[in-house]
């Protein structure tokens, strides 16, 4: 039972978890003022769905594709300087090109996207109609020069983790939600226009919190790359430039696999978009939520874990193969134990959740119920979606980016046809209300991806030998989570019979129940996890203040 041991490195992971978790509650408040001011309105919709497209384009070109690309061959050269004890001028001047060549691909996206919006529409929401497509129309054209600024920001988070500055990158967001914030609490104190104005003040929140979260890093970015001027910063389109080819080439098939990707995400709005009125907004909403744990534990976990298990490999053979089967191993742990939980309290609890984060304004009880709904749909295929991006990062350890593209691929082919299936045409053919085909799409896609993970965890098996959780940890886990659950359960059962109490102290305390019975009954199983949990625990009340 015990996880295999060997080199461990955290703090890198803990970090980045760090920050996306400041960041994410940061978007939970955003959601909360967005449910309260817009609830599941037309407005809601049209906001939802339009900022798909920029936010497709955000993540074609942004923070993994640089990832991919730019980072390997900056921290390469800076490495090398450091060597040879020269200056890091290559580096800089890498750096200065791709800032410059991502600003002119943006703009110049950007500034075709607002001309063409019109015909973009018919592509991401062809269900929307009348002053719901035309308002639709007008986000779309406000989000757009927020790309470039966006896009300039994940090159900004590029530098600042090859420096190993990782919790300014990942907690910026944060102030792209508070301007978000600040601009529907000005706009509805402005009493102008309604819902569909109230949308509008959020749009160019985005666009301001994008300039806000760009200036907050620049100066940190300029501080490493020497300032601006000759010998330090200064963008330019890399004519001649050996290295910013490398990461033009490198650049294009990456984005190409990303694009593949992203198209996940934009196949459950665009069906969504046939949905009666809400539909677009609730899923976005359960969203939320379901990618919290995806980004915590799934990103965090995995982007750590990449470094390591490349630098295992070596020049390859069995004491290769093992160093990465362990390491993977562990990973996976480190993954279930905190998501079969989560899991099972997006299942039995997911109105407690929803009802603590947005029920407030227009958003009452009834949307709390329906997004609840979507929610547990969610979690068919939350394990898999987390345990997938390991799986990924294993195979990137082994350059081969290929076949986790293939495998996605196949996913979004699988929920786009299961996403119809499910979404439009079962909800029908059942005679059931149609606004549950919002259920049908996240149960789909969580179905889809189970598909993917088996399918990268059959390849690695074949190349490492097989790595998995072992069967007795998964029953305890799950046995665990289960006990936990039913607590939680009985304890909103209880507090529902008193007094009305605030959904977020609710939340508190049927949480702090579930939580705690779950650690205690995992430690009294002996799963390794817990007892590290413990000791961590132990050792912070013990240090002296």
């Amino acid at each position: 039972m015990r996880p295999p041991a060997g080199p461990r490195k955290r703090g890198g992971a803990a970090l980045v978890a760090a920050g996306i978790l400041l960041s994410r509650l940061a978007g939970f408040v955003r959601q909360r003022v967005f449910a309260h001011y817009l609830g599941t309105m037309d407005a809601a919709d049209a906001y939802n769905a339009a900022f798909k497209i920029p936010n497709f384009l955000q993540n074609l070109l942004g923070e993994g594709v640089l990832s991919a690309s730019f980072i390997p061959v900056y921290a390469q050269l800076r490495a090398r300087a450091e060597r040879l004890g020269q200056s890091e001028a290559e580096a800089r001047k890498l750096a200065s090109a791709v800032a410059g060549l991502l600003g002119l691909l943006t703009g110049l996206l950007c500034l075709m996207g607002i001309f063409a919006t019109p015909f973009l529409i018919g592509a991401i929401a062809p269900g929307f109609t009348g002053e719901k497509r035309a308002l639709t129309i007008r986000l779309v054209q406000i989000f757009f020069p927020g790309i470039a600024l966006l896009v300039l920001s994940a090159f900004c988070i590029g530098v600042l983790n090859s420096h190993h500055k990782f919790f300014l990158s990942y907690a910026a967001p944060v102030i792209w939600s508070a301007a978000q914030i600040a601009a529907l609490v000005f706009g509805d104190r402005a009493h102008t226009g309604g819902t569909p104005a109230l949308a509008i003040w959020a749009a160019w929140g985005s666009v301001a919190g994008a300039l806000l979260q760009l200036m907050l890093q620049l100066p940190s970015v300029l501080r490493l790359l020497g300032g601006i001027g000759p010998g330090g910063f200064w963008p330019t389109l890399g004519r001649g430039n050996a290295y910013a080819a490398e990461v033009v080439r490198n650049f294009l098939p990456v984005v190409t696999g990303r694009g593949v990707v992203q198209l996940s995400a934009y196949l459950d709005s665009f069906i969504a978009s046939w949905l009666p009125t809400g539909g677009v907004a609730a899923l976005a909403y359960a969203q939320t939520i379901y990618l919290l744990p995806i980004s915590l534990f799934g990103m965090s976990i995995s982007a750590a874990a990449l470094p390591s298990m490349s630098a295992a490999q070596g020049e390859g053979g069995d004491e290769a193969r093992e160093a990465l089967r362990v390491q993977l191993q562990r990973g996976l742990r480190a993954i279930a134990y905190p998501v079969v939980p989560a899991v099972i309290a997006m299942l039995v609890l997911g109105d407690v959740i929803c009802a603590a984060l947005f029920r407030t304004g227009r958003f009452g009880s009834d949307q709390v119920i329906y997004v609840s709904r979507i929610l547990a749909g969610s979690t068919i295929g939350l394990l898999a979606a987390t345990q997938a991006r390991l799986y990924s990062s294993a195979y990137y350890a082994l350059k081969d980016t290929r076949t986790p593209l293939v495998f996605a691929a196949l996913r979004v082919l699988a929920t786009g046809l299961l996403g119809l299936l499910c979404g439009l045409w079962l909800p029908r053919a059942l005679h059931v209300d149609l606004s549950l085909g919002a259920v049908g799409l996240t149960a789909s896609a969580g179905i889809a991806g189970w598909g993917e993970f088996l399918l990268l965890q059959r390849g690695i098996h074949r190349r490492i030998g097989e790595v998995s959780l072992p069967k007795r940890l998964q029953l305890e886990l799950w046995g665990c989570a289960a006990v936990s659950g039913c607590v939680g359960a009985l304890a909103r059962h209880l507090l529902g019979l008193g007094p009305r109490l605030h959904p977020l102290l609710v939340a508190a305390i049927v949480f702090a129940l579930f939580g705690l019975v779950y650690l205690a009954t995992t430690s009294l199983l002996g799963v390794p996890e817990a007892e590290g949990m413990l000791r961590r625990l132990r050792l912070k009340r013990s240090r002296p203040n």
